[in-house]
């Protein structure tokens, strides 16, 4: 099989396939017109000056200009760096910084979202390696950077000079959670991306001519691309939200008839609560869900009532979302946990017992490790980090807790390290910890989350300097600096943090910690 047969651009050429490939906000794409966006944006990224290697970071919502860079990039050999709408200053700092983006492809306003305002708050010291800023929907915007306007689509740019198409380069990269401040880059290649790709439409069974997905979720996630591409591989049509609401979800979900969609426990949740419809979708097959809510089982129970299939399923950006899912034939108790089945034939899941070292027997819990066609290549510009998360033998480390079923499926049960499931991401306490310190006040800081009101949410403790900090401060330097689902709901000012002694030093009780902000959100 040629090295072609795993570039991204072999799953736009298949045969078979079902027209529109894509529709956004009620505008058609073909698969034609989307290849002929793909070459438009490849010439107007060379002439932007990008070229092999290089690095374009793209905050934009969900729109075909998005899926069209990361196509384009890989026809140029060049790499895209998926930025989270939900970024804030800080956040997008970091990524410029370890990515070393010479561009990037911006909105200029979304909603609430104000971009520029959001990049004057990042020194152009801090990122060095930008050049330049093209913004999608305008001419510019006030920032410190030239601006040009995004204009593949309309304006007429000479034909790029395509790389040598190797599939084995760094082509897309996606944050995951640190350990330090700022989030890990995963980087993925064409081949990891395509092979899983092609895999998931093989193992659902996709069908061009029947089969359709909304897109409900965010394309600079894993989730989110993942879901898309699969859908792609397969031929089917793709319907696009720019981003999550509910309402147009239904509409969509009724008037398309659709048959897939993937999104978290509360985003179905709250489609389901828009309908008093006995069975309000009855063309929906699988609905994939990965859960991060209290009570997720009893929604789980009322959307089966209701003809709403909720499947769940396994993946990280390291080795891709979607990387299991459960079987229709499995029991409900089981089709609804999280892990399931790998997608690809050739994917290899083993539990290592955290106690012994030595891999579990079934039933037992441990370290989940991962062997598949999807695992990524490396942490971007990180080799300490790749190595330490990649076995001797080629396994992926996962930091995840779970179990091997007897029938050969596994159960995803819970993360192993500190790290917090805030706004359906995966957080590093020390991220939020870093930017509390940092802030006028506060010689020291610790985040862990809580169950509030039904939501996981953050809670610092910190310590005071000589000046105590002003808690609306803190609250209003976060916001600048962080996501909103990253600021905490409360900050607790403490003299001291509850620590243990253990053979390997001092360490903090997160666990005291979490039974603390109970304690003093229910005195509330």
């Amino acid at each position: 099989m040629s090295a072609n047969e795993f570039s991204l651009q072999s799953l736009i050429t298949r045969t078979s396939a079902a027209d529109p490939a894509f529709v956004f906000d009620g505008a058609a794409a073909s698969r034609i017109e989307f290849a002929a966006n793909v070459e438009q944006t490849a010439a107007w990224l060379a002439a932007q000056g990008i070229g092999r290697g290089d690095v374009v970071a793209v905050w934009l919502v969900n729109r075909v200009e998005w899926i069209a860079l990361l196509f384009a990039a890989a026809r140029l050999g060049a790499v895209a760096a998926a930025v989270n709408t939900r970024y804030r200053s800080a956040e997008v700092a970091h990524l410029l910084k370890v990515s070393g983006a010479k561009l990037m492809v911006v909105e200029a306003a979304f909603r609430s979202i104000d971009f520029a305002a959001i990049l004057a708050d990042i020194a152009e010291a801090e990122v060095p390696a930008l050049q330049k800023l093209a913004v999608v929907g305008t001419d510019a915007i006030p920032a410190q950077w030239p601006c040009v306007r995004f204009d593949a689509f309309e304006a007429a740019y000479p034909p790029a000079s395509l790389a040598q198409n190797d599939v084995d380069l760094p082509v897309l990269l996606y944050t995951t959670s640190g350990t330090t401040k700022g989030p890990k880059l995963v980087a993925h290649s064409q081949r990891t991306l395509s092979t899983h790709a092609s895999s998931i439409a093989k193992a659902l069974k996709l069908d061009p001519q029947r089969h359709s997905l909304l897109a409900i979720l965010p394309f600079c996630g894993t989730f989110g691309m993942t879901s898309l591409l699969g859908f792609l591989a397969a031929g089917a049509t793709v319907h696009v939200l720019d981003a999550f609401e509910a309402a147009p979800a239904v509409k969509i979900l009724r008037e398309r008839e659709i048959t897939h969609s993937f999104g978290s426990d509360e985003m179905f949740r709250r489609i389901l609560a828009l309908t008093d419809a006995p069975r309000p979708f009855p063309h929906l097959e699988l609905c994939g869900y990965a859960a991060f809510q209290p009570g997720w089982r009893e929604l789980a129970a009322e959307a089966e009532a209701r003809g709403m299939p909720l499947y769940g399923l396994y993946g990280s950006s390291e080795v891709q979302a979607l990387f299991s899912i459960a079987r229709r034939s499995d029991d409900f108790a089981d089709r609804i946990e999280g892990g399931g089945w790998p997608m690809s034939p050739d994917a290899k899941v083993r539990v290592r017992d955290m106690e012994t070292g030595e891999l579990a027997r079934p039933g037992v819990s441990g370290e989940i490790e991962i062997s598949a066609p999807s695992r990524f290549l490396a942490y971007f510009n990180n080799p300490d980090a790749t190595s330490e998360a990649i076995t001797a033998d080629g396994f992926f480390r996962t930091g995840d807790i779970g179990r091997l079923r007897r029938d050969g499926a596994f159960v995803y049960e819970t993360r192993a390290g500190d790290a917090m499931r805030l706004g359906g991401f995966l957080v590093a306490p020390g991220e939020i910890e870093d930017e509390l310190k940092s802030c006028s006040g506060v010689a020291d800081a610790q985040v862990v989350a809580v169950d509030l009101k039904g939501q996981a949410r953050c809670v610092a403790f910190v310590i005071p300097a000589p000046e105590p900090p002003q808690q609306e401060a803190l609250i209003a330097r976060l916001r600048e600096r962080l996501a909103g689902y990253k600021v905490p709901a409360r900050i607790y000012v403490v003299d001291a943090f509850p620590v243990t002694d253990s053979a390997n030093g001092v360490k903090i009780q997160r666990t005291r910690l979490r039974a603390m902000a109970m304690e003093r959100i229910a005195a509330e």
